[in-house]
């Protein structure tokens, strides 16, 4: 599909903004540093005009008249004197520059006794580590000084580690996975646990940084992103990993955040995305997240393997081809996908060896997302008819040219139920929820560079797209906006951005149709999908 660019204001906006803050602030510290004595001589003139008037406020009325003759005196003896007003001026600016000075006390640069012995304590514990017998003057060793191997560092409120620079000998194995994890996993014990710590190895320098992370925010709520066609906000991650924010609404303020775009299309190098988490990880509202952009420019097709009825708030909108929970109505559904896939490309090679633009309905994006569909394999496998997630092989070996992207949640018990085809394919993973370092590692390919916490917030994660490095992610709040634990923020946020109802949907059971395809195969069953909501347990489909 032809992209269309994004308008000048939009796709450099964000980043003429960030340079004119920097412009800003270096005017404002220029000026600062160029007006010091000037914005010194003014504190002090205020701070003297305000001893004056505490001077005059606790005299005695009795006195007031001989203090204003002694001044007045002054004042005349002065004023004729040979350059006496000047020196007056003189000895009055330098008495002000004097009682307008910064006298701020100087950070102390030295730990005090607690951090000192915090230090010491991370020293001795890296000395079986960072030592050999070998070494005639070793950096590390029991009883050395630590400041010569700790560069810089840094204390938060609490007292703990928030910035540590550590250097170590070159012999060290720094480039050997193992290695380097045991050393990471001993300054995360030693540092305190519960925080998220980024590790930055200079093998060259044989420097290790590391550094406390920030939360990322959790109140990013549901809104229209400024994306182009073909790119999906997975979520947000930290600002030194990406080199795009994105203006986003807080309520009555906007920050800009940095995101995680996910590009899709006939020029996406990953063109299908695999979400695994688990129970509560928020891997349906992930979805659900990603739904909603969607349908901003192509069709949806969801299929829902749990069958709780958390997509119900789609069902019969404009663009959503179906929201099927039964295994009849899955089976209709990637039947149709399959052949539409098929269709595509037919209808697109015919159009390129004739000369001509494929055709419109063949470049509107399509997307599937599945939400636990082996759920539905297992019940396939018990009725004995076919698996789902066979009829996924068209839609992921060709879902790129076709405009067909599959995105697909799952649990991490169920990962080996997945097919080779699933797994090949969906070359852009999201780990959602509590994880193992191991775990992480085996469906995201590489480990985080940052420590996993066991705590984290629904939606919190990471994020990898094919083979690029590995993003800390927290997705937008999208709930289902008809649970009744849905915040009436969050509520009309979803609710604002549904498109509009094509077919009345009945909750108490009458069936709601949905858009039929413009061109359906002639292997899916005749006439259009059906959807029944029998009741709040979930949609029940109907071929």
């Amino acid at each position: 599909m032809a992209r269309r660019p994004l308008p000048r204001i939009l796709s450099t906006g964000s980043t003429q903004l960030a340079r004119s803050r920097d412009l800003a602030r270096t005017a404002a510290d220029s000026a600062t540093d160029v007006l010091h004595p000037l914005i010194t001589i003014s504190r002090g003139l205020r701070r003297l005009a305000a001893a004056g008037r505490r001077t005059w406020a606790d005299t005695p009325k009795d006195r007031r008249g001989p203090l204003l003759f002694l001044v007045a005196s002054v004042v005349l003896v002065v004023a004729l004197l040979p350059y006496g007003p000047l020196l007056a001026v003189i000895t009055l600016m330098a008495a002000a520059a004097w009682r307008g000075r910064d006298r701020t006390p100087p950070a102390p640069t030295d730990p005090d006794e607690a951090q000192s012995k915090r230090l010491e304590s991370l020293y001795e514990a890296l000395v079986p580590y960072f030592s050999v017998p070998e070494d005639p003057a070793p950096l590390y060793a029991h009883g050395g000084a630590w400041d010569q191997a700790f560069d810089s560092y840094a204390f938060d409120d609490t007292g703990r580690l928030s910035h540590l620079s550590v250097r170590y000998p070159a012999y060290f194995t720094d480039g050997e996975a193992g290695s380097r994890a045991r050393i990471e996993q001993l300054l995360h014990a030693k540092s305190g646990r519960g925080r998220e710590y980024r590790f930055v190895w200079d093998e060259e320098g044989n420097q290790l940084t590391v550094a406390v992370l920030p939360p990322l925010p959790t109140d990013v709520a549901a809104q229209r992103f400024v994306t182009a066609p073909g790119e999906t906000v997975l979520g947000f991650t930290d600002p030194a990993d990406v080199q795009r924010t994105l203006p986003l609404a807080f309520g009555e303020e906007r920050r800009d955040t940095p995101p995680v775009i996910w590009r899709t299309g006939v020029r996406s190098t990953e063109p299908h995305l695999l979400a695994v988490g688990g129970p509560g990880s928020g891997t349906t509202t992930f979805l659900r997240s990603i739904a909603l952009q969607a349908l901003q420019h192509g069709d949806v097709l969801i299929v829902e393997g749990a069958g709780t009825g958390e997509y119900a708030c789609l069902t019969g909108r404009d663009g959503v081809l179906g929201v099927e929970c039964g295994l009849a109505g899955a089976l209709a559904g990637l039947e149709w996908a399959a052949h539409e896939t098929e269709r595509r490309l037919i209808a697109a090679s015919r159009a390129r060896r004739a000369g001509l633009t494929p055709p419109e309905d063949t470049r509107r994006p399509l997307w599937l997302l599945l939400d636990r569909p082996t759920m539905l394999g297992h019940l396939a496998t018990a009725d004995g008819r076919q698996d789902p997630g066979a009829l996924l092989q068209a839609p992921l070996r060709h879902g790129r040219a076709a405009g067909v992207t599959v995105v697909m949640a799952e649990q991490f018990d169920a990962l080996e139920s997945l097919g080779d085809a699933v797994l090949g394919h969906t070359r852009a993973r999201v780990v959602l929820g509590p994880a193992s370092a191991a775990r992480l590692e085996a469906v995201l390919g590489a480990p985080p560079h940052t420590t996993p916490t066991p705590d984290v917030p629904p939606g919190r994660g990471y994020a990898r797209l094919g083979a690029g490095p590995v993003h800390r992610l927290q997705v937008p709040a999208t709930p289902d906006p008809y649970d009744e634990a849905t915040s009436e923020t969050h509520r009309q946020a979803v609710l604002g951005l549904l498109p509009e109802r094509t077919a009345p949907v009945d909750p108490v059971g009458p069936v709601a149709t949905a858009p039929a395809p413009e061109h359906p195969m002639p292997a899916v069953p005749a006439g259009p999908v059906r959807v029944t909501a029998p009741g709040p347990m979930g949609l029940v489909a109907e071929g």
